[in-house]
């Protein structure tokens, strides 16, 4: 797979994140690999919150957002931009 489609996978699923990860072009998408994890684990997260009747709002709200996030991810993916998503754009777990 080519820097682009490696960029795409990223943030379809945790799925298509290891598929990415490992047939895709690592160093070339290393940028949008790291931020599909933190979309993918936060995306946990809201599951998990999810299936918890007093806070399952909030874990309703982050599940939006991550889609939101995504979506605009994968925009950036497909301009060839590195274009950090708000709020967790910062956080770097692959190095």
């Amino acid at each position: 797979m080519n820097k682009m489609v490696t960029s795409i996978f990223a943030y379809i699923g945790i799925v298509f994140w290891l598929i990415a990860y490992i047939a895709g072009d690592k160093e070339g998408a290393k940028f949008h690999l790291n931020q599909g994890l933190i979309l993918a684990i936060a995306g946990v997260v809201a599951s998990i919150l999810s299936n918890i009747p007093v806070i399952w709002v909030l874990g309703s709200i982050i599940s939006v957002v991550c889609l939101v996030f995504a979506i605009l991810g994968i925009i950036s993916a497909v301009k060839g931009e590195e274009k950090p998503l708000p709020v967790i754009g910062k956080i770097q777990i692959l190095k």
